[in-house]
């Protein structure tokens, strides 16, 4: 988080290398296990990180960690540029005006969105950061336990305990 915020607040170019070593290489196996392909995986991490030092006076601690903050940004760089694959020629539209979406359904997504990261920002601090290191930070279980020098089945009982408080919060709408 520090790093974060000489970033935010000084515009550290070397804390922001930091980050950019940190962030990089995980940011791309997270976009290429979601199905993208490694060229555009690198792409997208290029923009994502072009956006953290663009935007990184946007960053609260008090609101989200590091990990989130930026994994937020790279899904909706993927979802951005998915979207830009998916425009067809304009030979290829269709004629006549094209439905909207349900509103609805956007609201519903939108609604979801932010009782989830409530609901992750709800949970006890030792939960929150297991499940941010293994959901955000790209780490195996193993991994957090070397980190965190935590035992591998106290590692397992946390994030099982936080899932399924997530799962309860989120069955509560």
């Amino acid at each position: 988080m520090t790093l974060l915020i000489r970033i935010r607040d000084h515009k550290d170019e070397a804390a922001f290398v930091a980050v950019f070593r940190h962030f990089a290489p995980r940011l791309k196996s997270f976009l290429m296990r979601s199905g993208t392909d490694a060229a555009l995986a690198e792409e997208c991490v290029q923009e994502v990180m072009a956006t953290v030092w663009r935007k990184a006076h946007l960053f609260d601690p008090s609101r989200a960690s590091v990990a989130t903050w930026v994994y937020t940004i790279a899904r909706n760089k993927k979802i951005d540029v998915l979207r830009k694959q998916k425009r067809p020629e304009p030979e290829d539209l269709p004629w006549g005006p094209e439905a909207e979406p349900d509103q609805a359904d956007v609201i519903g997504l939108q609604q979801e969105s932010e009782q989830l990261g409530a609901a992750i920002a709800a949970l006890p601090e030792k939960q929150r950061e297991l499940i941010e290191k293994a959901y955000f930070g790209d780490y195996t279980h193993s991994e957090i336990a070397e980190q965190t020098g935590l035992p591998l089945g106290t590692i397992k009982s946390r994030i099982r305990l936080a899932l399924e408080r997530l799962r309860r919060a989120m069955d509560q709408k």
